[in-house]
């Protein structure tokens, strides 16, 4: 919610939950089945086994969500850090000093809009991908485009090694008629009521880049989640709602078609669906895994009764995390009381063995988690940030965040509870032995915590700052930088105060002294309603350590004059600046100098920019990521590519695209 205040943001999310709290009735809670600590095996995962079964465990979880209604979240998600088996090596692209995708873990890869490898350039442009020989940046020019519109695929990410494109998208399909029939029936271009949801995979040769050739194609049933690649295997996830399982009739298994095996359409079954005692949800968790070099090897389908939120990935594990709600019926919502604060996070970890899957432990957390960063593994133990409660609640309900570390048999083993009672998290980055939390309501407690014993965290320092950081990224072992908003402090008029965010922050911390973290440097660009994508998607960020360089793309607005109205007396809102620039920021960062802009690139024309109004839209000339080939820095948007020097950023090659 970046285009409202501090106060809606919070009070939006207290809406939503406060709605979802109505609608959700679980059964009697069932601890998690988990490995005893010293255990050598796992306790399998029970089976549904049939339709009957199946709709017999949607009974007895007394779930129920409205027509329309879907609970399923989007966000992206660690494991045991032990050596990849030998299939999965991972491999450099092409030689050359390059940027990569940013990540969170290394050696597990993330899909994005854009990918390199130190020559050429991959893009997702709509329903096209482009391929476009980008170094040297004077004879830049697009060798092949993938058209997606006649497939009825729209690409979302790819992935690039030295052999293979992937290109991720979005599809939709009619069920079939009945039983016998094995063709997929697409949807017409405008998708009506029937259509369900598919997650395809394309896979293309990249021996020839002005013709590339198709060697495989997967495609599941259910929303795209996350995926990782990590070197020849792909992994993919997946959620497939159950919008109306109380109609038998339309309950069916998860379907999927793999170029492998043909190209008709098979159907998983329930004898080999698992399920999550405890946790039951009316959707389809799906984890497909693929050997990108093995063409000929079959796809491996993995279907469980749940529904996956964020997804967190190591060189051996995927854990998939869903939140469990505990109401076990209809409430009425008071505001002078508490109310139960029961929401706890499940954690299921799936092993990984080449291009395979498989259920490895569980273990359950309270609170919530933010996003993929709340969740680490480290040494053989999984780290996760949770917050309880709620902002606005008092007593019981008030909220407070914690860690929790869970061993390898995924039982709990350390606890650091109780952190900035009344706040939640705003961002979390595990390092080592340390983690970092940003909590935040008025000003932002900026946590250093000691997870060196596991099983005893504990609060190392704190800084309290104005703002809030969306996102921490690593400088070193002993910096971080983070990114999110300014705020300022106003009077609402009845005693209090209020929190409202203003401009973009970027700050560097030094926690070298751990007890005592300072600010070393910060930057606010523009007011009130400027935002970057790396704010919800850390994708966006360019940096390199060993050049100095930072970069982000940023939408500005600014107000003229005054930048908080402060003049408008007790409880008044500060004011939304106007559109005033789109592209990208760059800057030089050391431990010395702090945080410096080099300068600005925008794609958008002075006419464009005469053009706009107080705001700003999705633009095919905005600015969507940074990347750099040597010594040449590269700015994209869906309209063209444009190269600069990185030594004084001028003008070296321009690519418009079609």
């Amino acid at each position: 919610m970046r285009s409202s205040d501090l106060f809606s943001r919070t009070t939006g999310l207290a809406l939503v939950f406060t709605f979802i709290f109505l609608l959700v009735v679980t059964g009697p809670w069932k601890s998690p089945t988990t490995a005893q600590p010293g255990s050598t095996s796992v306790e399998p995962l029970p089976v549904v086994g049939s339709k009957e079964k199946l709709l017999e465990l949607l009974r007895q979880s007394q779930v129920h969500y409205p027509r329309g209604i879907m609970m399923d979240t989007m966000v992206s998600g660690a494991a045991p850090e032990a050596a990849p088996t030998q299939n999965l090596q991972a491999k450099e692209a092409a030689s050359g000093d390059f940027s990569r995708t940013n990540i969170q873990v290394e050696g597990v890869d993330e899909g994005d809009l854009v990918k390199t490898d130190g020559q050429y350039i991959y893009q997702v442009r709509g329903q096209r991908v482009s391929v476009i020989k980008a170094y040297p940046p004077g004879e830049m020019k697009e060798l092949s485009c993938l058209d997606f519109s006649a497939m009825g695929l729209n690409p979302v990410e790819l992935f690039v090694d030295d052999r293979f494109l992937v290109v991720i998208g979005n599809s939709s399909f009619s069920p079939p008629p009945g039983p016998a029939e094995k063709n997929l029936l697409r949807c017409p271009p405008a998708p009506g009521y029937g259509c369900r949801q598919a997650t395809r995979a394309v896979v293309y040769d990249l021996s020839d880049r002005t013709a590339l050739k198709k060697v495989r194609e997967v495609e599941v049933e259910g929303q795209y989640l996350s995926s990782r690649k990590i070197g020849t295997a792909l992994y993919l996830a997946t959620n497939q709602h159950l919008y109306y399982w109380n109609n038998e009739e339309e309950i069916t298994p998860p379907v999927y078609r793999d170029s492998a095996r043909g190209s008709g359409i098979n159907s998983t079954d329930f004898a080999s669906m698992h399920y999550f005692p405890g946790c039951i949800s009316p959707s389809y968790l799906v984890l497909a895994a693929l050997d990108l070099g093995n063409p000929q090897q079959q796809v491996d389908i993995q279907t469980y009764l749940g529904n996956g939120e964020n997804l967190y990935a190591s060189t051996a594990n995927i854990y998939v995390a869903m939140t469990k709600w505990a109401s076990r019926g209809p409430i009425v919502y008071d505001s002078t009381g508490p109310t139960p604060n029961s929401e706890q996070t499940n954690i299921y970890r799936f092993s990984l063995k080449g291009a395979r899957t498989s259920y490895s432990g569980q273990g359950t957390v309270p609170g919530t988690i933010l996003n993929q960063f709340s969740m680490d593994e480290h040494n053989g133990f999984f780290r996760i940030a949770t917050t309880c409660g709620q902002v606005w609640g008092k007593g019981a309900n008030a909220s407070a965040n914690n860690v929790y570390t869970l061993d390898a048999n995924m039982n709990l083993a350390g606890q650091l509870e109780g952190i900035a009672p009344g706040e939640k998290i705003y961002s979390t980055r595990f390092m080592g032995n340390r983690a970092y939390m940003v909590t935040f309501k008025k000003v932002d407690p900026f946590f250093v915590i000691d997870l060196k014993d596991p099983r005893n965290p504990a609060i190392l320092g704190k800084l309290k700052i104005p703002g809030y950081s969306d996102y921490l990224h690593p400088y070193d072992e002993n910096h971080i930088i983070g990114f999110g908003k300014d705020t300022v402090e106003l009077s609402t008029g009845s005693g209090g105060t209020q929190a409202y965010y203003q401009g973009l922050k970027i700050a560097l911390f030094d926690v070298t002294d751990v007890s005592n973290p300072r600010l070393m440097s910060n930057q606010i660009i523009g007011d009130r309603g400027t935002d970057s994508e790396l704010l919800q998607n850390h994708r966006a960020l360019l940096f390199s350590r060993e050049k100095n360089l930072l970069a982000l793309p940023v939408t500005v607005m600014e107000i003229e004059g005054s930048k908080v109205r402060s003049d408008q007396g007790p409880g008044a809102f500060p004011e939304y600046g106007s559109f005033a620039f789109q592209g990208a920021y760059i800057y030089h960062i050391d431990l010395k100098n702090g945080l410096q802009l080099r300068g600005r690139i925008t794609h958008l024309s002075g006419e464009d920019y005469l053009k706009a109004g107080d705001s700003w839209y999705d633009s095919s000339r905005n600015i969507q990521r940074i990347l750099y080939i040597n010594n040449q820095l590269y700015t994209l948007s869906p309209d063209r590519i444009q190269a600069h020097a990185l030594s004084n950023l001028n003008l070296t090659g321009e690519l418009l695209l079609p």
